[in-house]
């Protein structure tokens, strides 16, 4: 089968498209043909291997953690799930990944994909979906009634949450620039922010949230004063960089990396036939360009390596500096904006 893989940590050139063996299903695995997989940020830095300590990889790795795809075979163990089922997943980070025309994954892993949207679209929901669920529900514990400061809600994270705040009762309060202004007002939120008018702390001076939702890159000053804007006893609650340890005022400030769950993937799916949370895809493009599109994106995951060694330091620093041309940006790249679906 083609595959993407890279068979050393570096910049976008490491990743190559070519031949590799067709996966067999171990115990507890089905074999999934893949419709789609997706772009996201956290593939570059585990392509440039600033969390190899914590997430070490085999070599040659295929990236690729959204899945979306048809079974088309079933391991010893699996009585869940039948060879035809369509399904989406959120794979492990470290193992074999969705680039690639068919990909093992865990049955434990899987939902059934939605059946109002095309399949390889279904591949932009798993880790963007899930982040944008734990954060609220899990970690910032959002009620109705509540207000929330959602700072960078163009992106893909920010779409979702900003459908999902909005129907949990909420009172969004979103940021955006012109690009993704009208997308954002059409998925709920009360008032937009647009950052590059005024700086969003000034322009909310004096105001406080519930919950503060981080999902733009940020130094830490730039944080503390998000920070300033959460409500006594209110969360901050980041996906990039994190917030001051010691917040004060009863303020929770918490660091939030997605794990896989297929219960609350299964909810995110049936809100998407339900018409209640849309999916947005800004481009399709075939699977041999995933290379060009990390580059395309390694200008944002430049700014976010580097934010994030200055607030971390110690061995995120160490690597960023030790192979600073994993993350840099190559002249010729163009930005990527919004979500990419890959396609075998």
């Amino acid at each position: 089968m083609k595959a993407v893989r890279y068979h050393s940590y570096g910049g976008s050139d490491v990743l190559v498209y070519e031949e590799t063996d067709r996966p067999v299903p171990g115990a507890g695995q089905v074999v999934v043909q893949v419709a789609g997989t997706s772009y996201n940020d956290a593939d570059s830095g585990l392509r440039a291997g600033l969390r190899q300590d914590l997430l070490p990889l085999t070599f040659p790795h295929i990236p690729g953690l959204d899945l979306a795809g048809v079974i088309t075979e079933v391991g010893q163990g699996v009585t869940n799930w039948r060879v035809g089922d369509a399904v989406a997943a959120l794979l492990p980070a470290n193992a074999p990944g969705a680039s690639a025309e068919y990909v093992a994954a865990p049955a434990e892993a899987l939902t059934t994909a939605p059946r109002t949207v095309e399949l390889a679209d279904a591949a932009a929901l798993p880790l963007v979906g899930l982040t944008a669920w734990q954060a609220l529900f899990d970690h910032a514990d959002l009620k109705p009634g509540q207000d929330i400061l959602i700072n960078g809600a163009g992106s893909a994270v920010g779409g979702y949450a900003v459908q999902l705040a909005s129907q949990a009762g909420a009172t969004v309060i979103a940021t955006a620039g012109a690009r993704s202004r009208d997308r954002v007002r059409s998925y709920g939120a009360d008032r937009i922010v647009d950052y590059a008018l005024t700086p969003v702390t000034q322009t909310l001076t004096g105001q406080h949230f519930d919950v503060v939702l981080q999902l733009a890159p940020a130094s830490p000053e730039e944080n503390a004063q998000l920070v300033d804007l959460v409500a006594d006893g209110g969360a901050f609650v980041s996906i990039t960089t994190p917030g001051p340890q010691n917040a004060g005022r009863g303020v929770c400030a918490v660091h939030v990396f997605a794990r896989s769950d297929a219960t609350q993937l299964a909810e995110l799916v049936a809100r998407v036939d339900a018409g209640d949370l849309a999916i947005a895809v800004a481009q399709r493009l075939p699977l041999a360009d995933l290379a060009a599109v990390h580059a395309r994106a390694a200008g944002r995951f430049a700014r976010i390596a580097e934010l994030a060694a200055q607030v971390e330091g110690g061995d995120l620093a160490k690597r960023l500096r030790a192979d600073p041309a994993a993350v840099r940006a190559p002249a010729t790249a163009g930005e990527l904006a919004g979500k990419t679906v890959l396609i075998p």
